[in-house]
């Protein structure tokens, strides 16, 4: 299966947040172990609060977008075969969830 076993790296400037090794492919969510960087000590407790927000994403968008932006600030997602333009991520102790575009996401 595609991407099974594949290591992605989260980058934050030059600095490594972490590695995602893939477990899962569920399309379009990929799903891997965390393992962190010297870099994600900094986003940790940005990545807690958006993971708190998301199930009441509804009643107020504002405020998880503001952690999300908070944890995703400089942050990039590296594929084994490069950088990706979009992506959105998920990370909760030595679980990670993302999902990934080669194009930015359209936003309306």
């Amino acid at each position: 299966m595609p991407y099974i076993g594949e290591t992605w790296r989260v980058e934050r400037g030059a600095d490594v947040v972490g590695e995602i090794t893939v477990t899962e492919a569920d399309f379009p969510w990929l799903n891997g172990r965390f393992t962190p960087g010297p870099a994600f000590a900094e986003l940790r407790p940005h990545f807690v609060r958006e993971l708190a927000l998301i199930d009441t994403v509804d009643d107020d968008l504002a405020a998880w977008e503001d952690a999300y932006a908070r944890a995703s600030d400089g942050v990039r997602l590296i594929a084994p075969d490069g950088p990706v333009a979009e992506f959105l991520l998920h990370i909760d102790d030595d679980a990670a969830w993302f999902r990934w575009s080669d194009e930015p996401f359209l936003v309306e």
